[in-house]
Order: structure tokens, then C-alpha cells, then sequence
């Protein structure tokens, strides 16, 4: 899952525009609206705790890349005492309220030096606090985004890449023996039995890795042998009606409508067609 960025929810960036707004308010000598809600959704809020989080960022200084590495984790690691069901819903409150006494958009058109970072900090926060898995193209550079502004010196890019790379080859692994475990519990009570080729295909499921050129090679292997099955019952199959229907399956099979990128489901509907080839070999006597 990709993260979307939004200025509109990023708690460092609404806290840089509500100052800038309170700054210009009092260069033009007017009582500023805003103030008070500073105080309000700032001070003492699970909103202001977060933008502390924020603010240790901004204000660390210039570090060596295994201290400005250490900074990003804990702040990411403490990101994860907060309550984001609170935090959401004074967001929610201070852009309502803004809007009463502001317009929103002219607001948000103030120039932020820091966007970029902010922006690559708050896609790492929601990342780190989402139930879903993002993608790791995006974190490796929001990452890297934020060790180039605290570092000192150059960053090992290719380090930082393999050692996000390998958490989430760890966490792959992880989603895919829960899958299996809920594949087999959803199988073992809609079929009697797994066959030969069924219990093949969970295996792989666990056990292969994430190389998108082996998955396509095994899919193809697979898709080939089913369709060798099928054309095979397709000519000891004397039923007018059944004939029609496995060619028309073999058809949907061929090369052209394989998918570009092999994903897990694509894998799981391998199991349904040899399920159907079972239950045309039980049809045709040979099970």
C-alpha cells in the first residue's frame, strides 16, 4: 500500500502554518483567531505529543548517519504510545475550526522550507502506526530523505535499502504462514481432501520467496500442466456440454491471459482449477 501524502493532516506542517499565521496576524496589528487554537489542540493533547515528534526531528542537528538512524527509529518507536483515534479526531477539529476563521486554501498556499521533510516524516509515522504493509520503495526513500538532512556525511543508500528490504522480507514471510494457516482452515472445510498437487501449490505459498521472475516460471509451469489435464479429460469426456465447458476453461488459460505480475490469489485460483480437475476425473471414473 502506498501512503498518500496529505499537508492537510500533517501535524508539523498545520503546527508551521498556524505560526506563520499568528506571526503575520500581529505584523498586521490584528487581535489573530488562531492563537487560541495553539493552545487548544498544542498543549497537552496526544496532537501535541506527536508534533513533538515533529519538533525533535527539526532541532536534532547535525549527527554522524548511525546516530541520525538511532533519532528516526525511537521517534517511529514512539509514535506508537499514541492514540491515533484521538489524534485523528483533534486533526479533524482544528482544520474544522480553521476554517471557520480562515480561508483553508489561501492558508495551506504558505511556503513550508521543510516540506519535503516534513512530508517524509509523516509518510513514515503513518506507515509505522498502518495495520497495512507499505511499500517498501516509498519508505527506503522517505527514509533516506530524513538521514541526508540529519547526517553529516554521505549516506550508505544501498545499506539502508538492504536492511528495510530485509524487514520486510521477514514480514512477507510472517503474512504468508498466516495465509497458508487460514487457506488450509478455509480448504480443510469445503474439500474432504487436499490433493497431491493442491498441497504442492500451499508449500510453494509459504515457502518461496518474493522473486517475481521464479513466481511467474512456477505459475507458468503450473498453468501448463492443469491445461495438459484438462485437455486430456477434454478428449476421454463424451458429454456434449461438458466438452464445450473445458475447452472453454483451457482457453482462459492460455499464455495470452496470464497475468503480468503473479500475485498470491493468482496462486490460490491454481488450487480451484485442480479442484475441477478432480471433480471431472470423479465424473469420468478415474478417481
Amino acid at each position: 500500500m502506498k501512503i498518500k501524502h496529505s499537508k492537510y493532516k500533517n501535524t508539523g506542517i498545520l503546527f508551521e502554518l498556524i505560526i506563520r499565521q499568528i506571526t503575520k496576524d500581529a505584523l498586521d496589528g490584528v487581535k489573530s483567531p488562531i492563537k487560541e487554537l495553539l493552545q487548544k489542540y498544542f498543549v497537552k493533547t496526544e496532537l501535541g505529543k506527536e508534533y513533538k515528534l515533529y519538533e525533535s526531528l527539526i532541532n536534532k542537528g547535525t549527527l554522524s548517519e548511525s546516530k541520525a538512524e538511532i533519532v528516526i527509529n525511537t521517534l517511529l518507536e514512539s509514535s506508537k504510545n499514541l492514540n491515533r483515534g484521538i489524534i485523528k479526531r483533534e486533526k479533524y477539529n482544528l482544520i474544522k475550526e480553521i476554517k471557520e476563521k480562515y480561508n483553508i486554501d489561501k492558508l495551506f498556499s504558505y511556503k513550508i522550507p521543510n516540506y519535503k521533510l516534513y512530508a517524509s516524516f509523516y509518510t513514515l509515522l503513518e506507515s509505522t502506526n498502518s495495520p497495512q504493509s507499505s511499500l517498501p520503495e516509498q519508505i527506503i526513500q522517505n527514509k533516506i530523505t530524513l538521514l541526508e538532512f540529519l547526517s553529516s556525511s554521505p549516506i550508505n543508500k544501498k545499506r539502508v535499502e538492504d536492511d528495510i528490504l530485509m524487514e520486510y522480507e521477514k514480514e512477507d514471510k510472517e503474512i504468508r504462514l498466516l495465509a497458508y494457516k487460514s487457506l488450509l482452515e478455509s480448504l480443510n472445510t469445503e474439500y474432504d481432501d487436499l490433493s497431491h498437487p493442491q498441497k504442492s501449490i500451499l508449500r510453494y505459498l509459504v515457502t518461496s520467496g518474493n522473486n517475481p521472475k521464479e513466481l511467474k516460471e512456477y505459475y507458468s509451469s503450473q498453468i501448463i500442466g492443469i491445461k495438459k489435464s484438462l485437455d486430456q479429460l477434454n478428449e476421454s469426456t463424451s458429454d456434449p456440454t461438458t466438452k464445450i465447458k473445458i475447452y472453454e476453461i483451457s482457453e482462459l488459460l492460455s499464455s495470452s491471459n496470464q497475468p503480468k505480475k503473479i500475485k498470491d490469489n493468482d496462486l490460490v485460483n491454481l488450487l480451484q482449477y485442480h479442484d475441477l480437475i478432480n471433480e471431472l476425473e470423479k465424473v469420468n471414473g478415474k478417481s
